[in-house]
């Protein structure tokens, strides 16, 4: 009976160590599931703001946005421009403040031809119609318009006032021819001079002259040759 008692007593013992033994193991893989999720959150939170600070700013792109080159003008097309029409090389080139001096002086030249040639027609017309009257061939009267009225009659019946004034038309005439055909002279001069203007401006558009603009006066010694001694001279010196 004793021997019933011990092995009784042996499987209650046995049965708790085992029970005992289930808990300790499920808490232990509660503790260790626990202790995953705790460290892959931990993982978590910390890497997300590290990708999140990595992550690029994703900021809208202006594909239409252009870049802006500095303006250079093209010297072959600023020349052509100004032999089509004075003064359009220089509004290309964007020097407009040369316009008022271009056309100012192109009105001068018009004016002046005009002028000048409307005298030399008058003038000219006299000396025919006086010189024809002279010649005994029919004319017209236009040589009166440029004589005293009072001495109308004495031109016409005295042939040396006749010469007088035939001489004074002609001298007229050909001043005002002249000076007309120096007016048309400077304006193809003028005409000239602004597709040169245009093209030495498009050349040198981006030139960039120093401000430091200074004259230095040094001596200077120049060293015998075979063909000169020693010399001693000045010398000037411009920095620009």
């Amino acid at each position: 009976m004793k021997s019933n008692l011990i092995i009784c007593l042996i499987f209650v013992l046995g049965g708790f160590l085992v029970t005992i033994s289930a808990q300790e193991r499920d808490t232990t893989i509660v503790n260790s599931e626990q202790l995953e999720v705790g460290a892959a959150k931990l993982f978590k939170d910390t890497i997300t703001p590290t990708v999140k600070s990595l992550t690029l700013r994703e900021e809208p792109i202006d594909i239409k946005q252009k870049i802006e080159v500095p303006f250079k003008p093209n010297s072959t097309r600023s020349v052509i421009y100004s032999a089509v029409f004075p003064g359009l090389g220089q509004i290309y080139n964007r020097r407009y403040w040369k316009l008022p001096i271009i056309y100012g002086g192109f009105l001068g030249v018009v004016y002046a031809v005009t002028w000048n040639g409307r005298y030399y027609r008058d003038y000219t017309d006299a000396f025919r119609d006086l010189y024809n009257m002279q010649a005994g061939r029919p004319g017209g009267d236009s040589w009166k318009n440029f004589v005293p009225s009072s001495v109308v009659s004495d031109i016409e019946n005295d042939v040396t006032k006749r010469q007088n004034y035939l001489n004074r038309f002609r001298r007229q005439k050909d001043f005002y021819r002249r000076n007309r055909d120096l007016a048309i002279i400077i304006g193809v001069g003028l005409y000239a001079l602004c597709i040169i203007d245009a093209y030495v401006d498009a050349q040198l558009y981006d030139f960039n002259m120093s401000e430091d603009l200074s004259m230095r006066i040094e001596p200077v010694i120049w060293t015998p040759t075979p063909v000169s001694k020693t010399s001693v001279g000045i010398t000037c010196k411009l920095v620009f």
